[in-house]
């Protein structure tokens, strides 16, 4: 917890001023309140009210809030039964039992009269009208992986923007006291998005600044790599399309092997775990070899990657529905699971994945089975990354088109009429 720093003190062996008595008085006693199942009172119901309200009830207090009107949110608050909302305008004896009070009205007269209750009932009381008149401060305060900052500067913004900064390191692992959070043996599987490092996860990102052994594939975001600290051990686990990989039972080998030997392992993955990930097959391995597994969801490149270049998988009056299918077994192939007949009766968006080498064939499979031979389709190579491109066609088109493009995995293929949503006139 950050507070305002006091007067500075002499050095030993000197004089000096003592800190004046109105400087002592404004500097606040930093604690943390323990209020759950006690009585916590809020006087307003606003949209100051509305930002404090969630930290009050996450601590697990008995909030009672007291407003003739509410926002909207705090209602909804009311009517799930998190707070016990009284109607009406403040009364004297309202704070009676109290622990804690929360004045937050547009009505000085009524902060001042709550204050004063306050004061002669020795109940610690904030206020957002006019700290100097309040006997509590409330924190710009931030939650991360169980731990709390709150800071007090005495200027609201100030403290507001040290919260941000401090969170947002601790979040993305630029900030971290690593020997006191040490995670224990076990395998997490992250998603790492589409490609851009922003678009980890928070928890990803967390996890991954605590891994002591990082098994990384080719779609992962490469950036992140480069942050970890020197001990932390990265294993390429690279599957390129007809080109060299390591073989999917290796890395569920490499994961058990490394968490069994004491370490935190991190399985970083493009886009989503669970969508062509195979992050099953690692969950049911890791979980048979009794490990411990944590698996945190990343933006998956079937929906990111056409958002990135201005294609919604749905739209209002367009499409109710999308369909993602991996490319990298073709129509004709006995081996395909996918019901190509049914995709191609289907009005709503069809995204494929892994499907570059095969397009040719899928195109011509769904032309055939009745898909309309003049249906917009965009390809989207290393969507969200600095070499993004976009190349638009038809799916009578699509073949020749990623062939004189020279597009190359990984790319994302949109089907159906969204692809051209911002160059279609509202109906």
């Amino acid at each position: 917890m950050t507070a305002p720093t006091p007067p500075s003190s002499p050095a030993d062996g000197q004089e000096g001023p003592n800190p004046s008595a109105e400087g002592r008085a404004r500097t606040p006693y930093p604690v943390g309140l323990l209020l759950a199942g006690r009585r916590v009172v809020v006087v307003g119901g606003g949209h100051v009210a509305q930002r404090r309200l969630p930290a009050l009830l996450a601590t697990g207090a008995e909030v009672h809030l007291i407003s003739p009107v509410t926002t909207p949110a705090v209602q909804a608050m009311a009517d799930a039964g998190e707070l016990t909302w009284h109607e009406r305008r403040y009364r004297e004896g309202d704070l009676a039992d109290t622990w804690y009070a929360l004045v937050a009205t547009d009505d000085p007269a009524v902060n001042a009269a709550v204050s004063a209750e306050a004061e002669r009932e020795r109940v610690f009381c904030a206020r957002s009208d006019d700290a100097s008149a309040a006997t509590a401060w409330t924190p710009a305060s931030g939650r991360d992986a169980g731990a709390t900052v709150a800071v007090l500067t005495g200027d609201p913004r100030h403290s507001a923007a040290l919260r941000d900064s401090i969170v947002e390191g601790l979040r993305d692992g630029s900030l971290a006291a690593r020997q006191y959070r040490a995670r224990g043996a076990g395998v997490a599987l992250v998603g790492g998005g589409p490609g851009d490092p922003d678009l980890i996860t928070v928890r990803g990102r967390r996890l991954l600044a605590d891994a002591d052994v990082v098994v990384a594939d080719r779609l992962a975001p490469r950036e992140l790599l480069a942050e970890l600290p020197e001990h932390v051990e990265v294993i390429d686990a690279s599957k390129i399309p007809y080109g060299r990989f390591m073989a999917q039972e290796a890395i569920n080998r490499t994961l058990v092997e490394h968490a069994k030997a004491g370490k935190f392992v991190v399985r970083l993955k493009g886009g989503d775990p669970y969508v062509f990930g195979r992050g099953g097959e690692e969950l049911l391995a890791c979980v048979e070899a009794g490990l411990p597994v944590t698996v945190v969801p990343g933006i998956s490149s079937s929906i990111s990657v056409p958002a990135a270049v201005g294609v919604p998988v749905t739209h209002r009056g367009m499409t109710h529905e999308f369909t993602v299918v991996s490319g990298h077994v073709g129509p004709d192939d006995e081996r395909s699971l996918t019901n190509w007949e049914a995709l191609a009766g289907m009005t709503g968006t069809l995204v494929l994945l892994m499907a570059v080498d095969k397009i040719g064939a899928i195109a011509a499979r769904l032309i055939r089975d009745g898909r309309a031979a003049d249906t917009p389709v965009a390809v989207v190579q290393e969507g969200t990354t600095a070499a993004q491109r976009r190349v638009d066609a038809t799916l009578a088109t699509v073949a020749a088109t990623v062939e004189a493009e020279r597009i190359k995995p990984p790319a994302v293929i949109v089907i159906g009429d969204v692809v051209n949503v911002l160059t279609t006139p509202e109906a």
